[in-house]
């Protein structure tokens, strides 16, 4: 048997990692160009290999489109399998976060969704974080990896 080759941008083993939204919208829309370095990427968290950490603004980006089309089965798809993954912490925006999250968004004019984001990963000791925005490039306080770039 041959072994698999790793991906592009895969972190090593053991490192934790940041995600943003986009990458759980690839995955579960299974888009075309990104869903499979994706599902390498959640497969690597479901078995423990990365550790992981997102904002509860994930969730919350996710379901919008389902609610908004009143796909009310789908949106309890998401919820179900986005709480599936054990290495996966979910965190909540507390006042820590949204302090850093500001100062993420006054210093390189981000969104404040993005700006959550990063710093829920920041401090949660996260070392990459994985999204698809290109703002994310001017970002130096945690290693951001861009999917198009690795892709």
């Amino acid at each position: 048997m041959v072994d698999k080759v790793p991906l592009k941008g895969l972190p090593p083993d053991r490192a934790r990692i940041g995600i943003d939204t986009n990458v759980f919208i690839y995955f579960l829309k299974d888009h075309s160009r990104y869903a499979p370095w994706c599902a390498s990427l959640f497969d690597l968290i479901e078995h423990g290999r990365n550790p992981a950490v997102t904002s509860t603004i994930t969730l919350l980006e996710l379901l919008v489109q389902p609610y908004r089309e009143r796909k009310e089965e789908l949106a309890q798809k998401i919820f179900a399998l986005t709480g599936t993954y054990p290495k996966l912490d979910w965190v909540p925006v507390t006042m820590d976060i949204a302090d850093r999250a500001a100062e993420l968004r006054a210093r390189y004019r981000l969104s404040t969704p993005d700006s959550i984001q990063l710093a829920t990963a920041i401090n949660h000791k996260a070392k990459y974080f994985y999204g698809n925005d290109r703002s994310l490039r001017r970002v130096n306080e945690i290693q951001c990896l861009i999917l198009d770039d690795v892709t």
